[in-house]
């Protein structure tokens, strides 16, 4: 007996439970809010609360989001083997060539290399074949409602779905997604979607689940979206994202390395012991990667491009996987 009843209270912890979080005391909050920020009526509020009687408590996404694998992974290789591998890249290939009017397009509008758009389409939904499979509802409700340490975040992001549902004209309780509540092949937040999302296959419609649509709301994220954290920094068109690394003497007194933003330049990085392999511009903004490895670190200097694409995942691991993949697919493009 002593050995089920952990189980047994394991269970009680991770299952769903139905939720009726109408009379919760945060949803007078959320009430405001959507008045406030997005003009709900009466009548949407009167929705708003049919689909709050029906979430469902699902405290293991709160799990999930707080160990996810960007920062539980303890050596670089581990992550990469996720998401850098020769099918994927396979498969990038012919998402490219299959969509290739689209991306062309979103480089020229919106400067970003095809090659990138598809590489963040690969990390995030291997090419849109897997968007998530809970229930958006329960997953910014539960973190909206009861996340230890980001409720605030995802309390917004409940009230922008609300918004979006309405807005787009989906039913709050069918919409699937992450267990952050990201949908659609680009995996936007619902703030993100209702700000940045774009129709790119000019069918009428904002519909993340379609490729053309994610191809161009992508692109149109590297330009656009602002951070509530610290400065934009928006794509650069025509410049790289990393720069290999020579020589590496760290000074005593080097600046931080995987920040989210640059915090030095080249010149002033060659100054703490980090010596380009490539010829780049001495006052280009830059920071420093330590990749962790089961034989020792390994080093890249991040370039502004680099740290756009961490503006969609502030994570290194997520922004080396993108920029790597998107190496892959160029070179096998170059090799097809």
């Amino acid at each position: 007996m002593r050995s089920v009843l952990p189980a047994l209270l394991l269970l009680a912890l991770t299952t769903a439970a139905q939720a009726d979080y109408r009379d919760h005391p945060k949803t007078a909050e959320l009430h405001q809010r959507l008045v406030r920020d997005y003009g709900f009526s009466e009548a949407d509020l009167a929705k708003v609360d049919e689909a709050l009687a029906q979430a469902e408590q699902l405290p293991q996404l709160i799990q999930a989001e707080r160990q996810n694998k960007e920062t539980t992974s303890v050596y670089w290789d581990d992550y990469r083997a996720l998401h850098v591998f020769p099918k994927q890249a396979e498969r990038g290939v012919q998402l490219l060539r299959d969509y290739a009017p689209y991306f062309e397009r979103a480089e020229a509008e919106y400067g970003v290399p095809p090659v990138v758009i598809a590489a963040v389409m690969g990390v995030e939904t291997k090419y849109g074949s897997y968007t998530g499979r809970h229930r958006v509802l329960d997953a910014l409700v539960t973190q909206g409602y009861e996340h230890p340490t980001r409720q605030p975040f995802f309390f917004g992001e409940l009230a922008a779905y609300f918004a979006f549902c309405r807005n787009f004209g989906f039913e709050p309780t069918a919409v699937k997604g992450s267990y952050a509540g990201a949908v659609g092949a680009a995996q936007f937040m619902p703030s993100n979607y209702l700000s940045l999302a774009v129709d790119y296959d000019g069918d009428g419609r904002v519909d993340l689940w379609s490729i053309p649509d994610a191809i161009g709301s992508i692109a149109r994220y590297f330009n656009n979206y602002v951070p509530p954290d610290r400065p934009a920094m928006h794509w650069r068109r025509g410049e790289p994202l990393l720069a290999p690394v020579r020589a590496v003497n760290l000074a005593s007194d080097a600046p931080e390395r995987n920040l989210r933003k640059p915090n030095a330049t080249i010149a002033g990085w060659q100054r703490f012991g980090v010596e380009s392999a490539a010829e780049l511009s001495p006052d280009l903004p830059a920071g420093l990667v330590e990749l962790p490895r089961p034989n020792g670190p390994e080093y890249w200097l991040a370039l502004p491009n680099f740290y756009a694409v961490m503006s969609y995942n502030p994570r290194v691991f997520y922004a080396m996987a993108v920029t790597q993949l998107a190496a892959e697919l160029q070179q096998a493009q170059a090799g097809s």
